[in-house]
């Protein structure tokens, strides 16, 4: 099935495109918002050739996994030729019909009739999605840093000659790192916005302003700046960071939608965002930013009493815990919640520690769909072989969902046992501290992200959790599960 026809076919299957409220894709899945999920038949999209898998049981929310490279063509068919609407909440229109709502406002509605756990997990959604569209930035900011710093260790070392060419070199890859990382607030505050239903360079305003040295100027006059340690003022430049620009944005979604409402049309497209903007940067900036600021630090120091323990036993159980559960997490599609607490460990500590331990579980994926690899060509199950073949390269690469809906879930206990040998690694690379500058797809590709002295550990962390999940794997499956796969 072409990519074309397989596009054809899910939308048909979602309930056609009047069904779709809006849709985005991550790296491997295609997230849909409809608006009646009675219409969508999971199952059908389930088994079409080309899906994965189907994950969320939300009614009216479905994730379509395809996998890394399909997903963003049939994605851009979706939208280009078939007119499926990119995700982007719209606002409360002006003179809109009585009783009928927006995108926003229907998707809202739909939320607040779901259960409470579901709520839950719809809030998490809501976050995680702000971030997910920035993690193609912070693979190539992540990436080049590595680098960077790794030729600048050469340099030091007289390894590579301190010459105008290779100066050069470190130094584009240092502005290509930087230029992302250093700016993180500002992109935040364009994506809060678009998920907020605000105009998006206000939401940019929003997190610029929070990097302004202006507030440090604005904390001393109302004597809450500690120029000599300035972590423990009030109120700094970049305090509350990201979480703090996504806080405010919300705030001023609130604001400009009520102004909207109020304000003559003849004055709105001037008076609206100025008047948002005079309300919302104020209450961002005094209240907000302190109140956040002093949050991401009780949570940076939370995190650390288990994640940067001294102690070797909370570091080894700390680290199991996080690895062997991160399945589960991916399964659900909220393994992108994490991704703030990526950020405020990157923010306070200039790298984190909590994804080279949760990154282990791919290397037990793999681990697990090597030793199944073993069995089914014992028992001369080729279909399983073939699968596991395809799916290999991606997940040693660090592209799980593959190996999740093609090869362990489907058969359930090794995707158990995949998380019980991927704990393994997670102590080790917790145990010794392996600290990562960003985060991206797992794997091979993350190594490149780790700290250079933390290299190493990283890939031995691997392959601990490789033995580890296949050991287990090849003990506990029985050779009939292989043989009816």
């Amino acid at each position: 099935m072409s990519n074309e026809e397989l596009a054809k076919k899910i939308v048909d299957l979602l309930g056609g495109k009047d069904n779709i409220l809006n849709a985005e894709n991550c790296m491997t899945r295609i997230r849909v918002n409809v608006k009646d999920g009675s219409k969508a038949d999971r199952q059908g999209i389930k088994n079409t050739p080309g899906v994965l898998g189907v994950v969320g049981d939300e009614p009216d929310y479905i994730q379509v996994v395809l996998g890394p490279g399909k997903v963003r063509d049939v994605m851009q068919i979706c939208t280009t030729k078939l007119g499926v609407k990119e995700q982007s909440p719209s606002q409360e229109s002006k003179g809109q019909p009585k009783g009928q709502v927006g995108d926003w406002e229907a998707n809202k509605k739909a939320v607040k009739s779901n259960q409470k756990h579901q709520n839950l997990i719809n809030k998490v959604r809501v976050l995680a999605d702000i971030f997910t569209p920035m993690i193609p930035a912070f693979i190539a900011s992540g990436i080049c840093n590595g680098l960077g710093k790794v030729i600048k260790i050469l340099m030091t070392n007289g390894v590579l000659p301190d010459v105008v060419a290779v100066v050069v070199i470190y130094n584009i890859f240092v502005l290509i790192g930087n230029a992302f990382l250093s700016y993180m607030a500002i992109f935040t505050g364009v994506r809060a916005a678009k998920q907020f239903g605000v105009n998006e360079m206000l939401g940019g305003m929003i997190g610029a302003a929070s990097l302004n040295s202006v507030v440090n100027t604005i904390s001393t006059a109302i004597g809450w700046y500690n120029k000599d340690v300035v972590n423990d003022s009030v109120l700094a430049t970049g305090a509350g960071g990201i979480i703090g620009v996504v806080i405010g944005v919300w705030i001023l979604a609130q604001i400009e939608r009520w102004v909207h409402k109020h304000m003559p049309e003849v004055l709105d497209v001037s008076f609206t965002p100025l008047i948002s903007m005079l309300i919302a940067v104020p209450f961002f900036v005094l209240l907000v930013m302190p109140v956040t600021g002093w949050l991401s630090t009780l949570v940076s120091a939370f995190l650390n009493l288990f994640i940067n323990s001294t102690n070797p036993v909370v570091s080894v159980i700390a680290g199991y815990i996080l690895a062997a559960t991160f399945l589960p997490l991916v399964l659900l599609g909220l393994h992108r919640g994490l991704v703030p607490i990526y950020a405020i460990q990157i923010e306070s500590l200039g790298g984190t520690t909590l994804f080279p331990a949760v990154a282990m579980a791919g290397a037990g994926q793999v681990g697990a769909a090597i030793a199944l690899y073993i069995k089914a060509k014992r028992v001369g199950n080729h279909r399983l072989n073939r699968v596991i073949a395809g799916a290999l390269p991606a997940g040693i690469l660090g592209i799980g969902e593959p190996l999740i809906y093609g090869v362990t879930l489907p058969l359930m206990k090794p995707f158990i046992t995949a998380g019980l040998g991927a704990g393994f690694g997670g102590a080790y690379v917790m145990l010794t501290h392996v600290m990562s500058t960003a985060y991206s797809p797992s794997g091979l590709l993350a190594v490149t992200h780790m700290l250079p002295e933390c290299m190493l550990n990283y890939l031995i962390g691997m392959v601990i959790a490789y033995i580890a999940a296949a050991v287990i794997t090849y003990i506990f499956i029985p050779v009939e599960d292989i043989e009816n796969a």
